[in-house]
């Protein structure tokens, strides 16, 4: 994982996924931190432990420079939160850690780190007595404090940081559970008859549990007896840590309007490392109901309704015209025949 002076801010989100490497212009300042053993690198992706509370462990990152140019950096531990997009980002580096962020420590809490090297550096992970059980994430972090500009013209200071994720489970009872809340539903309908309406839902997933999770959401709405039904699919999302959450959404074409519909918005949810969890998570689901009045039909229909009768209205007119001029006309005839003498016979 790479970082560059002439970038004005690097959101450790990124910084904490692996990105292919590029090419860097010969002033650039890059360098990694990855897991490590003794004598290097050794391919793991992440710092990840299972230890009982009280345990203590030693590990190691490397800090590799790639530039050609030392580098002096700020080596610490920071706690990590899921941001509301889904994605891994750790707290400021100035704000105190409060979780698993305290309890890992570099040997070194700063390095300088000669052009085109690499720097081994102990870390101690001490879990607490009282420790809660479940998941604790985290990062440590190697970052560069660089004086820059600002749109406005200011001088200001950005940190630069790049760090390795780590990964804690605290021995102890499993509590997977998502929940989803903030559900908001919004319905386009437009007055072509011919288009049907277009609902989105908009929704929060939020781990109430103690394991990092990940899953993928779903939503179902149907009319009364299961009519219309039209299912969708949201994005899925690799891992929502302990405590955090992400807003995600739904949309769902071509609904028929039924009046009185049911929308069911649900998240199966599955262990973000594919280890077995203990109890298994159980599927989050959320109910709506909603109204969906086909206006656009109903005017069609109205229309066509006030055509068929203004059809019977005119056809009645003309049967009572017919009517009326047939009866003139036999009257006609009836007072031309009593008019018209009648002449008698000679012996």
């Amino acid at each position: 994982m790479r970082t560059r002076i002439a970038a004005i801010l690097l959101a450790v989100a990124a910084a904490l996924t692996p990105a292919p490497a590029q090419a860097a212009p010969a002033d650039a300042l890059t360098w990694s931190v990855t897991p490590s053993g003794p004598k290097g690198p050794n391919g793991r992706p992440a710092l990840d432990y299972k230890l009982d509370p009280g345990a203590t462990v030693t590990d190691h990152v490397a800090v590799t420079n790639h530039s050609k140019q030392p580098l002096t950096l700020r080596l610490y531990a920071q706690d990590a939160f899921t941001t509301a997009n889904g994605g891994y980002d750790l707290r400021a580096g100035s704000a105190a850690p409060e979780d698993a962020g305290r309890w890992i420590k570099p040997r070194r809490d700063r390095l300088t780190v000669p052009a085109t090297s690499r720097v081994v550096v102990p870390i101690t992970v001490s879990v607490p007595d009282n420790a809660t059980p479940g998941d604790h994430a985290a990062g440590v972090v190697a970052s560069l404090l660089a004086d820059t500009t600002d749109a406005a013209g200011n001088r200001v200071s950005v940190d630069h940081r790049v760090g390795t994720r780590a990964y804690l489970r605290v021995t102890g009872p499993l509590q997977p559970a998502l929940t989803l809340r903030d559900v908001e539903i919004k319905a386009a309908t437009t007055w072509n008859p011919l288009r049907l309406p277009r609902v989105t839902a908009t929704f929060t997933i939020a781990n109430t549990g103690n394991v990092r999770l990940s899953g993928a959401p779903a939503a179902r709405i149907e009319g009364p007896f299961g009519w219309g039904g039209r299912t969708g699919a949201g994005t899925g999302f690799p891992e929502i840590l302990p405590g955090g959450s992400l807003t995600s959404a739904i949309t769902l074409d071509a609904i028929p309007a039924l009046f009185r519909e049911n929308l069911t918005i649900d998240v199966l949810p599955a262990p973000a490392d594919g280890r077995p969890i203990d109890p298994a998570p159980v599927r989050a689901i959320s109910e709506h109901a909603l109204w969906l009045v086909p206006w656009p039909q109903l005017a069609l229909l109205a229309l066509a309704a006030v055509l068929v009768l203004a059809w019977l209205a005119t056809r009645r007119r003309r049967g009572r015209r017919m009517r009326a001029a047939l009866a003139a006309a036999e009257q006609r005839g009836r007072e031309q025949a009593s008019a018209t003498p009648t002449k008698e016979g000679t012996p």
